[in-house]
């Protein structure tokens, strides 16, 4: 029994999915990593590390608006730069897939034609209209937080928890398209989805003057509205549903963040 649980425990931690978590969700300048690959061990139990790659991300966008502020710079205009530092590192890949969801959801009439205008490059009118207004309410919410001098623990929170979201939307919801990235990279399986929600619930709990349990049920109620729309739509997940879930999760937790520092009164 203990040999088996060892086991099962080494297929979920791997120092080798830290960076192939980041390969696959940041454009860093990373060196070449040649691993051996594993048929017996999809990709996506690796998951267990988006959480940490979360982490980074903030630091760096965080370390922006540190020195950006230091420097004399507004809220306004630092809050621009941390969330173009934001976008940068990650390529952009969760917005391209909220807006791709936008377009697909309420563009096509059969879960079919959805998955096709997903597929499709071309942006439409539900598309620019999503992106403008999760970039105008991440701009605006940053702000709100630099000004209150909320940005480090809200942006570690956010980038985590949003990620962690991720997970669990990727491993409760069968894959919908059977030639996307999604399919090509498995489910994570139960370890490695309790490993990231925990990793991201034990940094919301270590953070300061906020309330650990409403900025969780504020995550996961932001991940299952977009499960829940997901498996109406299409039926299951994609990637860019998963980068829906980064997204509408990451606004509600710098909502939560910012709701707390403004005056909503943080209960134990």
């Amino acid at each position: 029994m203990t040999k088996a649980r060892s086991a099962s425990l080494t297929q979920v931690f791997r120092l080798r999915d830290l960076p192939v978590a980041l390969a696959l969700l940041t454009r860093l300048p990373l060196p070449q990593f040649h691993f051996p690959t594993d048929a017996h061990r999809p990709a996506a139990r690796g998951a267990w590390a988006y959480p940490l790659v979360g982490i980074l991300l903030a630091l760096i966008a965080a370390a922006v608006g540190e020195a950006l502020s230091r420097m004399g710079a507004t809220a306004l205009l630092t809050a621009g730069f941390v969330l173009i530092t934001l976008v940068m590192l990650t390529g952009a890949m969760h917005e391209d897939g909220l807006a791709d969801c936008a377009d697909g959801f309420w563009g096509g009439w059969s879960a079919d034609k959805r998955l096709k205008i997903m597929k499709d490059s071309v942006i439409g009118s539900y598309g620019v209209i999503a992106l403008v207004l999760s970039l105008l309410l991440r701009w605006y919410l940053i702000s709100e937080l630099i000004t209150d001098g909320a940005l480090f623990w809200a942006l570690v929170i956010a980038a985590s928890g949003s990620r962690a979201a991720m997970v669990w939307v990727m491993d409760s919801l069968p894959v919908a398209r059977r030639d996307g990235l999604s399919d090509r990279t498995g489910r994570p399986g139960d370890w490695a989805t309790a490993v990231a929600v925990l990793i991201a619930v034990v940094l919301t709990v270590l953070a300061p003057d906020v309330s650990a349990w409403r900025l969780v049920l504020l995550g996961f109620l932001a991940a299952l509205v977009v499960r829940q729309v997901a498996k109406r739509k299409i039926g299951g997940q994609t990637g860019d549903v998963l980068g829906a879930t980064q997204q509408v999760a990451e606004i509600a937790l710098l909502m939560g963040c910012q709701m707390m520092a403004y005056g909503w009164q943080a209960i134990p």
